[in-house]
């Protein structure tokens, strides 16, 4: 087990950085965010959660450089983005979380807008490159915009308030990430829109903010091998969402919003001590 460069005070807010076999765009990715986590009004950490990555992923964020904004490791041995990010939301302790991709897709000019929003009050704040003041520089085929098309479709009879559930720039009150990341089962790319769903649930209002938004290369989501899997989940969020506005779980108080409490996981300690868990 390394040591990272210690936490001496707790972090106001944590991103969480998916990160599978990104050893070739996690470096860049870092960097950037770490440069302008540092710029903003809350002390904050980043938490890089390895998802079973296979390449030097891991030992990227082990020789990670001290600096302003402590880096954290996380090692998740199940692959999957929706696995990853559910961990990473589980070893937070912050009052405010996020996740954004590890390419840093979205212009990280947004975190100014997602910050000030958490701060004024606002539950779930998440990047949408569907507003008309968006800024998106996509290179799709047809078949993938058709697909994106169907994706929408499904997920606006899920999340209907939600105009774009895929952008890679989500934040949220920290209790209300950790209290709806515990029930998440989608293990792949549709998690985003069972985590919405859970947020909305348990009573968070949802905020969309415009981006700048870059497709960027090396990509690991793959039409052919993936659209099957990701329709099947959207199937199964759709029924569980039903299941859970029949049967709705017991609740804490915990401000103006109802959620169950969180799961203790002691990880978290060793994350906020700068500890790395790979």
């Amino acid at each position: 087990m390394g040591i990272l460069p210690p936490v001496t005070h707790p972090a106001s807010i944590e991103i969480v950085v998916p990160a599978r076999n990104e050893a070739g765009r996690l470096p860049a990715g870092l960097e950037a965010l770490c440069a302008k986590a540092a710029t903003l009004p809350l002390r904050t950490a980043i938490l890089v959660v390895d998802s079973a990555s296979t390449d030097g992923t891991g030992d990227i964020v082990r020789g990670w450089p001290a600096g302003p904004v402590p880096v954290g490791l996380l090692r998740c041995e199940r692959p999957g983005k929706g696995v990853a990010v559910r961990e990473g939301l589980l070893a937070t302790q912050a009052p405010f979380v996020g996740f954004c991709d590890a390419d840093m897709a979205t212009d990280l000019s947004a975190l100014d807008a997602a910050v000030s929003m958490l701060a004024a009050g606002h539950h779930v704040v998440i990047g949408s490159r569907a507003l008309a003041t968006s800024v998106v520089q996509a290179r799709t085929s047809a078949a993938r915009r058709l697909g994106a098309g169907l994706f929408r479709g499904m997920a606006r009879a899920i999340v209907p308030a939600a105009t774009d559930t895929q952008c890679g720039f989500k934040f949220f009150s920290g209790p209300l990430a950790r209290a709806a990341a515990l029930p998440l089962r989608t293990a792949g790319f549709a998690f985003d829109v069972e985590l919405i769903a859970t947020c909305l649930r348990l009573g968070a209002t949802l905020t969309e903010i415009p981006v700048r938004w870059s497709d960027m290369a090396g990509s690991t989501f793959s039409l052919r091998r993936h659209s099957s899997a990701v329709f099947r989940d959207l199937a199964s969020i759709w029924l569980r969402a039903r299941m859970a506005r029949e049967f709705p779980p017991e609740t804490v108080e915990l401000g103006p919003l109802a959620v169950p409490p969180p799961r203790r996981d002691p990880r978290r300690d060793l994350v906020a001590a700068g500890v790395t868990t790979a």
